[in-house]
C-alpha cells in the first residue's frame, strides 16, 4: 500500500513538472505585447501606402500632360483600390502624417513662358505657342504681352483649341506697359514692343522663373529641357542666353558694336531664360554709379547713356548689363537659339550638327520670304499641322519631303541639323502617348 502511494505521488509530481515545462516553453516563444503591437502598426503602414503607390503609377502616365488614365478594371484592380480606401478610412491621421510624396505632386509643376506681340505678329505667336505645346511634357503658363487690337484675337483663337490641348496650358494677356521713362520711346526701340522684355522682372512680381522668347521662335524639342537648365545656374547666375555668333571674325558685335558687350561675340536675347527672383534682388554694376543699381533703376539711365550708340535696341542694353556683370550670365549652346547666321555662311553650330536644332529662331523674317526656305518649311509645317493628327504623317514627313526643295541653299544642304532633334522628340512623344498607354495593364 505504501509502495502504491509513493508511485501515485511520483506520478503526480512528474505530471505537474511536465505541465509547468510546456506552459513555460510556450510563453517564452510568444513575443512581448509591445512587439506584437509594433508589428501590427508596421503592417498597417505598409497597407496604407497601397493607394499612394497606385496613384503614383497613374501619375507617371499624366506627367506628359496627356491626362490621367482610368484605374485598372477587373477584380484585381478593384480589390486593390477598395482595400486602399478601407485602410484610409481606418487610419486617416496615420496616412496624413506619413503620406509618401507621389509623382502626381511633381507633375503639377508649371513652366512659365513669356512673349511680346505687336503689329502683325498674331499668327507667328500662335505658331510659337503651338510648337511649345506639341512637344512639352509639363504644363505651361503663357504670359502674352500684346497691343490692344491683338488681345481679343488671341483670346478667341486660344479658346477654340481642342480640349486635349487646352488642358495642357494656361495663359494670361497683358497690355504693353513700361514702368520708367517714355513709353512711346521704349515701344519704338528696335522692333515694336521688343523692349517690353526688359520690364518682365518688374511686372511679373509673382513669377519666380521665366523663359522669354521672340515671336519668331519654334520649339523642336520639349520646353522642359531648356527649363531644366535653371538647375545648372550657380549661385550668381540669374539669366541664360546663347552667343550672338560662333565665329568672332564674322560676328556683328565683334566687328561693328560701338558699346560694351558680353564676351567675345555678344549674346542674342531672342531666347532668354531668367530667374526673376534673383534679378529683382541683385544690385548690378555699371559705368554710371559706383554703388550699383537695381534692375528697374538701371534700365532708363542706361538707355539714356547709350541710345545713340545702340543698333539692336533692348538686346544691346542686355549686352551692356552683362558686360559689367558677366558672373550673372549662364551661356547655353547655339542649338538652343539656332538662327540663319548659323548656316547661311556655312555651318558653324557644332552643337546642332551633333544633336540637331533644339529651338529654331527665324529672325531676319525668314519664315515669310524665300531667302532661307529651310526655315520656312519647318514654320509652315507646324503652323498648318492639325493638333490631333498623327505627327509623323502630318508633320515630320511633310517637313522631310519639302526639305528636298531646299538642297540648293546653304541651310538646306544640312537637313539632318533641322530634322534630327524633331524626329527624336516625335518618337519620344509617340512612345509616351501610344506605346506607354498600349501596354497591358496589370
Amino acid at each position: 500500500m505504501r509502495i502504491h502511494r509513493k508511485v501515485v505521488v511520483v506520478a503526480v509530481c512528474f505530471g505537474v513538472f511536465l505541465l509547468l515545462y510546456f506552459l513555460g516553453g510556450n510563453a517564452a516563444d510568444d513575443p512581448p505585447l509591445r512587439e506584437v503591437a509594433q508589428e501590427d502598426e508596421e503592417e498597417d503602414a505598409k497597407r496604407n501606402t497601397l493607394p499612394e503607390v497606385v496613384g503614383a503609377k497613374f501619375a507617371r502616365k499624366s506627367v506628359a500632360g496627356f491626362g490621367v488614365e482610368d484605374p485598372p478594371r477587373g477584380r484585381k484592380g478593384e480589390k486593390a483600390i477598395n482595400r486602399g480606401a478601407l485602410v484610409n478610412a481606418k487610419s486617416k491621421s496615420q496616412v496624413k502624417a506619413g503620406r509618401p510624396v507621389t509623382k502626381r505632386g511633381r507633375a503639377e509643376e508649371v513652366m512659365h513662358l513669356a512673349v511680346v506681340a505687336c503689329g502683325n505678329r498674331l499668327d507667328e505667336t500662335l505658331t510659337l505657342v503651338k510648337s511649345a505645346l506639341l512637344f512639352s511634357l509639363k504644363r505651361i503658363k503663357f504670359h502674352i504681352f500684346a497691343e490692344d487690337p491683338l488681345t481679343a484675337q488671341f483670346k478667341e483663337k486660344l479658346d477654340k483649341w481642342p480640349r486635349s490641348v487646352s488642358k495642357k496650358f494656361l495663359y494670361a494677356l497683358y497690355p504693353i506697359t513700361f514702368s520708367v521713362g517714355d513709353a512711346e520711346e521704349w515701344k519704338k526701340l528696335f522692333k515694336p514692343c521688343a523692349a517690353q522684355r526688359l520690364f518682365l522682372p518688374v511686372i511679373l512680381k509673382d513669377v519666380d522663373s521665366l523663359l522669354y522668347v521672340d515671336t519668331d521662335v519654334l520649339f523642336l524639342r520639349p520646353m522642359d529641357d531648356i527649363w531644366s537648365l535653371l538647375k545648372s545656374f550657380n549661385s550668381t547666375q540669374l539669366a541664360a542666353m546663347a552667343p550672338e555668333h560662333e565665329v568672332p571674325k564674322i560676328g556683328w558685335y565683334s566687328r561693328f558694336a560701338r558699346h560694351p558687350f558680353y564676351g567675345v561675340t555678344g549674346v542674342n536675347s531672342g531666347v532668354m531664360l531668367m530667374n526673376l527672383t534673383r534679378i529683382r534682388s541683385t544690385v548690378f554694376k555699371n559705368s554710371m554709379i559706383p554703388t550699383g543699381l537695381s534692375w528697374e533703376d538701371l534700365l532708363h539711365p542706361l538707355y539714356q547713356k547709350y541710345k545713340n550708340h545702340i543698333t539692336w535696341g533692348d538686346q544691346d542694353l542686355l549686352n551692356i548689363i552683362f558686360h559689367y556683370n558677366p558672373e550673372c550670365l549662364f551661356i547655353f549652346p547655339c542649338q538652343w537659339n539656332y538662327r540663319p547666321d548659323h548656316c547661311m555662311y556655312g555651318s558653324n553650330c557644332k552643337g546642332a550638327e551633333e544633336e540637331g536644332v533644339s529651338i529654331l529662331h527665324g529672325n531676319r523674317g525668314v519664315y515669310h520670304d524665300d531667302k532661307q526656305p529651310a526655315f520656312k518649311v519647318v514654320y509652315d509645317a507646324i503652323r498648318d499641322f492639325p493638333f490631333e493628327d498623327n505627327m509623323f504623317q502630318s508633320l515630320f514627313y511633310p517637313i522631310q519631303t519639302k526639305f528636298l526643295d531646299t538642297v540648293n541653299t546653304l541651310c538646306g544642304r544640312i537637313p539632318q541639323v533641322f530634322l534630327k532633334q524633331i524626329e527624336k522628340t516625335m518618337r519620344k512623344v509617340f512612345e509616351e502617348r501610344v506605346v506607354h498607354h498600349a501596354r497591358p495593364r496589370d
